[in-house]
């Protein structure tokens, strides 16, 4: 079992950043990857940002690449996104999730989901 808890939410003016983590507990990450995932009211979840535990290749949507980073901590067992030049069209709840093998932007193939936390960005 696998429980993945995100943090680091919050409000934030346009332009500004905020820094997600998602802890892990249970089984290790070693032959997975971490995904963060997004869902905005009315819309469907969309990708963000991928990391592989083991390369630490990293994945971005168009819509967030060089504007987030993704990155991890192999000691706490826990992932991160920076997201700078935050922008009102990022506000949505935030989404971690695991699942086996390389990163992905489909979220079917993530068998592991955080509860969410939500990022608000106002104009």
């Amino acid at each position: 079992q696998v429980q993945l808890v995100e943090s680091g939410g919050g409000l934030v003016q346009a332009g500004g950043s905020l820094r997600l983590s998602c802890a892990a507990s249970g089984r290790t990450f070693s032959i997975y990857a971490v995904g963060w995932f997004r869902q905005a009211p009315g819309k469907e979840r969309a990708f963000v940002a991928a990391v592989n535990w083991g390369s630490s290749t990293t994945y971005y949507s168009e819509s967030v690449k060089g504007r987030f980073t993704i990155s991890k901590d192999n000691a706490k067992n826990t992932v991160y996104l920076q997201m700078n030049s935050l922008k009102p069209d990022d506000t949505a709840v935030y989404y971690c999730a695991r699942k086996r093998g390389g990163g992905s932007d489909d979220a079917r193939r993530y068998d592991y989901w955080g509860q969410g936390t939500q990022v608000t960005v106002s104009s």
